[in-house]
């Protein structure tokens, strides 16, 4: 298997370094080019290469951060991917042509801190630096919508939280060297702070959403891709789906099928059971969950991430799965 890894050189660079390689790059004819995250929201693709249930020509592109991989449909560098519903949604809106194809995870993320730092709830965060991977990606937003529902503002816009933006095997070290407070981050990431840096994890985010489920990635598709390639569409979906369901009755063997693929492909390795506790704190479905897509529009908007003016969403979702 060719897999592409477009590793972050820092914040600033993600995006515009991550798409000109994306775009130097030609798949096989007739793959299918699926862009996805290292981390355990995109299980789904990682762990269903490794076992072969994608019965297809796939070329993978592992890239950094949601709004990459947004990018890297806008640019026809990727026909498939998988990113959160921050991404995806703004995306959409901007372009009208990304479809949501199903779910991929719920949950999968969690505040972590300092162990001395003293936080003990969102108005600790006030006068700390709280770090969340790119701008407008799914953590931001739900980091920054915590902070306001606190009540307090972040340094830009003259409050009193910074919030830092960057990858997160940045976050890792600056986490490793004091340099940030708290971190919104995703699995495996936010295990990671815990079990090798001493981080305390506050909570885990679904504990904010009234049935504790909430959307962290969805199966999107370039809307063109689709509309050219339909059978090629479904077999992928039909793929996820079958993922999915293993996943969920094999968390011990998802695990190792994850670590096993990161571990060859771009040299991660993780110490002793942080997969497997990573994996403890993320649900992996295909469902959408299209509510909390809603939600997470209405949060980044109210954040002023999607334009001035009123948005909508229909035509987001394809058909048996608008947001109700």
């Amino acid at each position: 298997m060719r897999i592409r890894h477009v590793a972050a050189a820092g914040a600033a660079g993600v995006i515009l370094a991550g798409a000109a390689a994306l775009l130097a790059q030609d798949a096989p004819d007739g793959a299918v080019r699926v862009a996805f995250l290292p981390n355990m929201g995109h299980a789904i693709p990682i762990v269903g290469l490794e076992m072969g249930f994608f019965e297809m020509d796939v070329e993978p592109r592992m890239l950094d951060s949601g709004p990459q991989v947004i990018e890297s449909l806008f640019s026809g560098s990727a026909d498939i991917a998988y990113a959160g519903p921050g991404p995806a949604v703004n995306g959409f809106l901007k372009s009208g042509k990304i479809t949501v194809l199903g779910g991929a995870a719920s949950g999968g993320s969690s505040l972590i801190v300092q162990n001395n730092s003293g936080i003990t709830g969102a108005a600790g965060l006030s006068g700390m630096i709280a770090a969340a991977p790119q701008v407008a990606n799914t953590q931001d937003v739900s980091l920054r919508t915590y902070i306001s529902g606190a009540g307090l503002g972040t340094a830009e816009r003259g409050g009193s939280v910074t919030v830092l933006n960057t990858a997160s095997p940045e976050i890792h070290a600056l986490f490793r060297r004091g340099d940030i407070d708290a971190a919104w981050s995703p699995e495996p990431w936010a295990t990671m702070l815990v079990s090798e840096l001493g981080g305390e994890r506050l909570f885990r985010e679904e504990s904010l959403w009234d049935d504790g489920r909430f959307s962290s990635t969805l199966l999107i598709a370039s809307s063109g891709y689709i509309g050219e390639n339909p059978e090629a569409a479904e077999k992928w979906l039909a793929g996820h789906n079958r993922t999915a369901a293993w996943i969920a009755e094999n968390p011990d063997g998802a695990a190792a099928a994850f670590g096993s693929f990161m571990e060859r492909e771009i040299g991660a390795r993780y110490p002793d059971g942080v997969l497997a506790e990573a994996f403890s704190n993320i649900e992996i479905t295909s469902d959408p969950l299209p509510d909390s897509v809603a939600e997470f529009a209405r949060r980044a908007d109210d954040l002023g991430y999607l334009g001035r003016g009123e948005y909508d969403l229909d035509g987001l979702f394809r058909p048996g799965l608008a947001v109700q």
